[in-house]
Order: C-alpha cells, then sequence, then structure tokens
C-alpha cells in the first residue's frame, strides 16, 4: 500500500504529451478474497477534445464494448452498476484530473476478471480503452516454489500476500518448520506490475527425507477473522540412494528365479537389469523384477540392477550360481605312439561344484584324483603295457559323466620264449612267434641251403597267423637233419622277426626230441604187451569154458560167460596223427584178428595261435574191453560189462 501511495502522485503529473487517448493501469493485480482492492488508473485524451458538461467515466467487467452489454463495475453520472458490484466500488481518483483509479471492496472470487476503462467527455468525445487490468481474487497466498528441489542445495521459498488494500496490512507465518535444518525466515515488500506484494522468503538445505513432507503459508489479516493458508509437498529431487536385490543364491539348472530390485530415489528411476555387461531388461519404475526360466549354466554369473534417474546412478550386484552334475568330459582323441615317447592327456570338464577327475585304465586307477575342472595325465618313457583303453571320470555331488579314448603304443617285434624247433613223426616242426605293432613279418632261414622260407614250397609246409600284435609262423621240414656229433639230430632253422621299428634275428633251439624217441619205444612196447595179455586171457578163459560145459563142440559164443570181444587201440595225442586198432573176436575155439590202420593226412599239423605256445604232447595207451554175449547170440550188450585200461606215456 505504500507503494501505492508514492505512485498516486506521480500518476497525477502525467501530462498531456501526444494527441491519442491512453490509458495506463497495472496489467495484474491481485487480491485476498473479502478483502479490497485499488487498481491505479490514469488516462490521457487529444488536447483539441474540450470536456462537455464535465469529465465522466465508466468501468466495465469482462469486455470493453457497450454494445456487448458488459456488466457495468462503476458508472460516475449514475450509481447503476452490475447488482454484483452493488456497493463495492468507488471511485478513487478525479476524473477531471485524468485519475481513474478504482476501489474495488469485499472481492470474491466471481469477481476475478479484465477491467476496462471508457472516458465519455460529453458528445461524441466517448473512448473505451483496450488495455485492462486482470484482476485475480485469491482463497489462499501464492507460494513460489523453484520448478525444480535440488537435495542438498540451497533453496528458497516465497510466499507471496498482496498489498493492495488500503485499510488492510496482511503478516505472513510459515508452518511446519521445525523439522526443517536451521530454516531461515525474510520479509519484504515486492513489486509486481505496480502493484504492492508483501512477501516472505523461507531459506533452508533440503534433505532426501524432507521429500513428500509438508510446508504451510499462513496470511492473517489483524484486527479481522480472516485468515488465509497454503500447503505444499516438498518435491526433492535426489539421486538414488539404495539399491537393493536379493542376496546371492544357489539354484539347480533347470529351475526358475526371480530376481527383484527396489531403487529408492526421486524421480522414478530407469532400473536396468544387467547379466555381465549386457542389458537384459529395463523399466521405469520404483522397483523391477527379473524372471530366470529354465536355467541353464549360461545364465549363471553377476546380475546388476542399476537406478539412474538423471541425478545420479547407482547400482548393486549379486552373484546367481547354477548347480549342475558334470558335463561329459573332452579327452584327447584316440592316439598312436610310439614306445619310449611321453605323452600328456587332458581332460576338461564343466560342473558346479567343480568335479573331481579320476584317470582309469582299463578299469584300474591311475594317475591322481584331481579337484578341479582340468586334469593331465602324462604318460613318460612309454611302453607297450601303456596299450589300452583310458577313462576320465568326472563326478560331483549332482552326478557323473566320462569320456574313454584309445592310446595304441607301436613298438619293435620281440620274440617270444615259446619260438621253438620239435621233432615230429613226419620230421621237424618249428614255431616262431613273435609281438609287435604293428604286426611283425616273420621269416625262416635255412643256413645249411641257404634258403629264406615265407611260403610254402615241394619241400617246406609254411604256415602264419595273426592276433592283435601277436604273429606266429611255423615251418615244417620233412627231413629230420643230419646227425651231430653225439649222436643227435642237428637242425639249423633261424627265425627273423620284423616291422618298421626293427629287425631280430635268432637260432630256434631243438627241443623235446629225447621225450619224442621215449614216447615210441614206450607206446610200442605197450602195445606189443597188450596184445600178448588179450591173447592169453582168451586162451585162458576158452579153456575154462570147456571144462565147465563139458561140450568141447558146442558153440562157444553161446555159452561164456566170460566177454566175446576183446580190442586194443593205440592212439597218439589230440591230432590223431595215426590211429592204430586191434579187434580180437572169439567164436567157440575160433580167433580172428584183425588190424585196422587208419592213416591221416601227412599234412596236419599242430593248431597255431592260441595252441601255438603248448608244446607237443604225445599220448600212447591200450585200451581192454570184456562183453558178455547176449542169450541166444554173440552181440554186445552194455549192462555189466568190464574193461580194463592200460596207458603208457
Amino acid at each position: 500500500m505504500k507503494c501505492l501511495e508514492l505512485l498516486l502522485p506521480l500518476l497525477l503529473l502525467v501530462r498531456d504529451i501526444s494527441t491519442q487517448w491512453t490509458v495506463w493501469m497495472p496489467r495484474d493485480i491481485s487480491a485476498m478474497t473479502n478483502s479490497c482492492v485499488v487498481i491505479p488508473c490514469t488516462f490521457t485524451y487529444p488536447s483539441a477534445v474540450r470536456p462537455y458538461r464535465g469529465t465522466h467515466g465508466i468501468w466495465y467487467f469482462g469486455q470493453p464494448y457497450p454494445q456487448l452489454f458488459p456488466p457495468v463495475v462503476y458508472k460516475s453520472r449514475t450509481e447503476i452498476v452490475h447488482e454484483s458490484y452493488k456497493g463495492r466500488t468507488k471511485l478513487l481518483g478525479d476524473l477531471s484530473q485524468k485519475n481513474c483509479t478504482l476501489q474495488i471492496n469485499n472481492v470474491g472470487t466471481e469477481h476475478s476478471g479484465r477491467y476496462y476503462f471508457r472516458a465519455d467527455l460529453g458528445g461524441a468525445n466517448i473512448y473505451t480503452y483496450p488495455d485492462f487490468t486482470e484482476l485475480k481474487v485469491l482463497d489462499q497466498p501464492n507460494i513460489d516454489v523453484p520448478a525444480e528441489i535440488v537435495s542438498d542445495e540451497s533453496l528458497d521459498l516465497t510466499c507471496y500476500a498482496p498489498d493492495n488494500c488500503p485499510d488492510m496490512i496482511p503478516e505472513i507465518h510459515w508452518m511446519y518448520t521445525d523439522y526443517l535444518p536451521e530454516p531461515l525466515f525474510t520479509s519484504d515488500y515486492v513489486e509486481d506490475s505496480n502493484t504492492a506484494v508483501l512477501a516472505s522468503i523461507l531459506t533452508f538445505t533440503p534433505r532426501p527425507i524432507h521429500n513428500g513432507q509438508l510446508l504451510g503459508c499462513r496470511v492473517h489479516y489483524p484486527n479481522t477473522s480472516f485468515v488465509y493458508e497454503r500447503l505444499i509437498s516438498l518435491d526433492i529431487k535426489y539421486p538414488p540412494r539404495t539399491v537393493w536385490v536379493n542376496v546371492s543364491q544357489e539354484v539347480m539348472e533347470g529351475s526358475s528365479v526371480i530376481l527383484h530390485c527396489d531403487v529408492d530415489s526421486n524421480p522414478v528411476p530407469r532400473i536396468s537389469w544387467l547379466f555381465g555387461d549386457e542389458e537384459v531388461m529395463s523399466d521405469t519404475a520404483s522397483n523391477a523384477s527379473l524372471h530366470l526360466d529354465s536355467l541353464t549354466p549360461e545364465l549363471e554369473g553377476v546380475y546388476t540392477c542399476v537406478g539412474d534417474n538423471g541425478y545420479g546412478i547407482m547400482n548393486t550386484s549379486m552373484y546367481l550360481a547354477v548347480k549342475y552334475p558334470p558335463r561329459e568330459p573332452w579327452v584327447n582323441g584316440s592316439l598312436t605312439v610310439q614306445e619310449r615317447s611321453s605323452l600328456a592327456l587332458h581332460c576338461t570338464t564343466q560342473g558346479n561344484p567343480a568335479p573331481t577327475l579320476t584317470w582309469l585304465k582299463d578299469g584300474e586307477l591311475v594317475g591322481t584324483i584331481t579337484a578341479d575342472e582340468v586334469s593331465i595325465l602324462e604318460l613318460l618313457e612309454i611302453t607297450p603295457q601303456v596299450d589300452g583303453t583310458y577313462r576320465c571320470l568326472a563326478e560331483n555331488e549332482h552326478g557323473r559323466a566320462s569320456s574313454s579314448l584309445n592310446i595304441t603304443v607301436e613298438f619293435a617285434p620281440i620274440l617270444l620264449e615259446d619260438s621253438k624247433c620239435t621233432i615230429v613223426r613226419e620230421g621237424v616242426q618249428c614255431v616262431c612267434i613273435a609281438s609287435g605293432n604293428p604286426e611283425p613279418s616273420i621269416e625262416f632261414y635255412l643256413p645249411d641251403l641257404n634258403i629264406t622260407i615265407n611260403e610254402t614250397n615241394g619241400r617246406f609246409n609254411y604256415y602264419t597267423h595273426s592276433d592283435g600284435y601277436m604273429s606266429t609262423a611255423m615251418i615244417k621240414l620233412r627231413e629230420k637233419g643230419e646227425r651231430g656229433n653225439n649222436g643227435g639230430t642237428a637242425v639249423h632253422v633261424h627265425c627273423s622277426i620284423s616291422n618298421i621299428y626293427g629287425t631280430e634275428t635268432i637260432r630256434l633251439e631243438l627241443q623235446q626230441e629225447k621225450k619224442y624217441m621215449m614216447a615210441v619205444i614206450v607206446g610200442t612196447i605197450g602195445g606189443v604187451a597188450v596184445i600178448a595179455f588179450i591173447i592169453a586171457a582168451v586162451r585162458y578163459v576158452g579153456q575154462n569154458n570147456k571144462k565147465e560145459n563139458g561140450n568141447p563142440g558146442q558153440d562157444v559164443g553161446s555159452r561164456v560167460e566170460n566177454p566175446s570181444m576183446f580190442y586194443s587201440a593205440v592212439k597218439k595225442d589230440k591230432q590223431s596223427l595215426r590211429k592204430k586198432v586191434l579187434k580180437t573176436e572169439l567164436l567157440g575155439s575160433k580167433f580172428n584178428s584183425i588190424l585196422e590202420e587208419s592213416t591221416g593226412d601227412d599234412s596236419d599239423y599242430q593248431s597255431v595261435g592260441s595252441m601255438a605256445g603248448l608244446e607237443r604232447q604225445e599220448l600212447n595207451y591200450a585200451a581192454l574191453e570184456f562183453v558178455r554175449p547176449r542169450e541166444g547170440g554173440f552181440g554186445r550188450r552194455d549192462d555189466g560189462s568190464d574193461y580194463t585200461e592200460i596207458k603208457a606215456k
């Protein structure tokens, strides 16, 4: 109001400086409801115009044109005004002095709007000025709040109360300031479009905890009951203070999990879930959840929730562990290596928790057990015994898996102890057995004849067989060789074995010569003795039968109770190189002896391969069988048969 008092003298000093119709009034002015308001106003008119019967004026509300019948706020010629303004308006200025200042009392919100002034100088000199004042009637004070309040930055809040009523001077007080940190209060008059406004300024530094709290401004007019209040909620902008996520956890492969993230910030942040450095989802909200279904080991790792609201960024991470049984281990492919070389076998797998790795060879433990996802088995100075199947076994608490590989060791040929020459009935048989990889080739060499034997010819039978790393070759010499100085047979046979890694030649020793000769002698003597025994037994039985029956002419075969058939067989080894069968039948006093000889093929040989290492065993034996005659005939019957077996080795 003091400002208005200073302005009025200035308004009265305004002179007609132009020949145009002009008016000055504040563009905007405000007042509290039930209070009053004074609208300052001055006007001019052309100097050539002379007022006729005095200077008059009219204030209109809303429209400047009379033909539109706007409400009349004030009229100097009459007291006819709009009902809403009856008894509320009066002219404070002197129109003759070109002062059109208007006061409106007991204003209400319905009085808010534009006010126009019309000068009436008489006759045709009537003019409505297009300029206007817009009145704002407030039912609460204004609080000037910055468009943005940032945490930890000093803040000024201003509460305004219009002071455009000479009869009422406002007082301003702040409410709900007890929780503010060190608030500061200042007051001042502020000019707004040449109108008086009382201002109270509250200064403090807001914190995130003040976000959403209430502050109030109260305007009171002393000596009245008019009290006006306004409350505001503080909108404090602050960066993310906390980002909460699930604690790190362990889940099984194939299961599902939900990761939660809550961010405390203002405004609401953009929440992003990152897996490693890759963004997997985002949302603008105070919380966001990441759903993970059918988990695989590839989804194990660090998950990070990032909150960004433009005022700051904050993130929190958690670790998601996916448990699963070991995967099938990766191992070297099957290998072929040379003897005395070195080799490293690698086994790699994955599992959670980390599996233990075990190396097995042909089912037996080799190396050490490793509690890691990688295991290396080193094989140094490889020998043929290293050859075999190797398996890497991975185990953890959730299962097991394994992978295998084969190691093939290549080595120079080795002659086995079973290589030798032996005397057989047809001559001399020589066997050469060797082990090697690649499988060795075998040749025989006869130094006396300077002949290398590796195939069958007219004088030599050559046979070979391979089984894995084992090769066997055999020849049969039809001549038994020359006699040595000591009377024995002299056989000179060399065996040569070879593959890409080496060659070896040795002389084969003649074995089992005495044993063979002894077997022949014993077999022959045994056979003669058996035949003599059979003949004596038959004669003895026949004579006894004659004595008991007293009828030497009777058919012996129908009465004798002792056996009527005798036979003897001389057999040699399992190959039946030669068989001799002697059958003797006695019919009465008649005795027939039939010698049947069955000869085998001279080219029958001992088996080679798994039986190649066996020494030739010669077996000679004789069997004697007694058969009782059937009643009424000379046949044999099985029941009650007696026999004796004589064997000689």
